[in-house]
């Protein structure tokens, strides 16, 4: 069954999700995971993109956004289907995805921004109810 972890930071910059992604699919591909960044918009998977290209000036993380090229190891989407089974799903998403049983793990971010505290709370219940075991995770 797939693992569902929420990774909770202490803050509510959505840059420091953004950092947080980037170091979870840094750490999912050095591990030989395909890895599929879920974004909310086109505006975050930009900004997603840009900071990938910077993240770590030692070591590049090879990702690619899913209109480009589905097969990278770190691919930057939407809702898209993921390209390959039993990787990592990053979710910086509101909602639940609709792709959870193709992944072995999924990663949920969760800052303290309000409105973001309200959806991951749903998205909490969403698992539980429909069999998962989700864990919480402090960063």
């Amino acid at each position: 069954m797939t693992r569902i972890e929420f990774y909770v930071l202490p803050d509510d910059n959505p840059l420091g999700r953004l950092r947080a992604a980037c170091q979870l699919a840094a750490k999912g591909w050095q591990h030989g995971l395909q890895v599929f960044v879920r974004c909310s918009d086109e505006d975050q998977s930009t900004r997603l993109d840009e900071l990938l290209w910077s993240f770590r000036a030692e070591r590049f993380i090879p990702h690619e956004q899913y209109a480009e090229e589905v097969q990278a190891p770190v691919v930057i989407g939407l809702e898209q289907e993921p390209p390959t089974a039993q990787g990592l799903l990053i979710n910086l998403a509101p909602t639940l995805s609709a792709h959870i049983d193709r992944f072995s793990r999924v990663i949920e971010i969760v800052n303290q921004e309000p409105q973001l505290l309200t959806a991951c709370r749903e998205n909490f219940r969403l698992y539980r109810r429909q069999g998962y075991d989700p864990q919480r995770v402090e960063l």
